[in-house]
């Protein structure tokens, strides 16, 4: 790969303050692994904290509002979040297109809004269960990648998550992941063209340390976007050490 491998945790709405502790021990291993670029998304409440408290260690956000500003009760702007720490966002996950009824549209505009003040995107997508058991499942993420993709591939990273398979233990076919994430190759380059091939796309979805080196080894697949087992260390250095130890 030209690029590092992008390991980057999403802890969701879990951690305290005291959390901070194993973020710490996080960036420790990932000072000791330099081939691989590491992440961690928490709740906005210790993003500022984090970032104080982290050299090694990416820095980011799990949502953003599309505007810069105005009367958006409880949201926060993608300029706040930059001011706050973060490095980077995360825009399109399954549970905010589900729980808060997200479209393709409302996506690009919170990429887009993100790559205004520079900030890093990783922009989700992935198909049902049932989309995977009908046979249409590369055909609805490709759909769903290119109508959520910003105008430009700034700092863009794309996260291929198949719904029935976060925080379930289950994990698609090797062949199914390789399958994918060459297809959603194609809607990049076909959106940006020769930008379109650095463009990381990331795999999500049940990886653990039992996994990663074999989903990592997968053509196109440029890094993990990890849920539960990124919440401790001794759940996520196992995935980063399975980064560093890919060619």
């Amino acid at each position: 790969m030209s690029q590092r491998y992008y390991i980057v945790g999403n802890w969701k709405m879990n951690g305290m303050r005291a959390a901070l502790s194993e973020a710490r021990a996080i960036d420790r291993a990932a000072q000791r692994l330099p081939k691989v670029e590491v992440a961690i998304a928490p709740p906005v409440t210790l993003i500022a904290a984090m970032r104080e408290g982290l050299t090694g260690t990416g820095v980011g956000a799990q949502n953003c509002h599309h505007a810069e500003k105005g009367a958006h009760t409880g949201d926060l702007s993608a300029p706040m979040l930059r001011e706050a720490g973060a490095d980077f966002v995360i825009v399109g996950h399954s549970e905010r297109r589900a729980d808060h009824h997200e479209t393709n549209e409302q996506v690009k505009a919170k990429a887009e809004a993100a790559q205004a003040v520079d900030m890093g995107v990783i922009l989700c997508v992935g198909e049902s269960e049932a989309e995977r058991d009908s046979g249409e499942a590369e055909e609805v993420v490709a759909r769903q990648l290119a109508a959520s993709l910003p105008d430009t591939a700034q700092r863009l990273s794309v996260a291929y998550e198949p719904i029935w398979a976060i925080g379930t233990g289950r994990v698609p076919q090797v062949s199914d992941v390789a399958a994918m994430h060459k297809r959603l190759r194609t809607v990049l380059t076909d959106k940006y063209g020769d930008e379109g091939a650095d463009v990381r796309i990331l795999y999500g979805g049940s990886v653990k340390g039992e996994n990663a080196e074999e989903l990592l080894a997968v053509a196109e697949v440029g890094g993990a976007l990890v849920g539960g087992a990124s919440l401790t260390a001794d759940g996520f250095v196992p995935i980063i050490a399975a980064a560093a130890e890919q060619d």
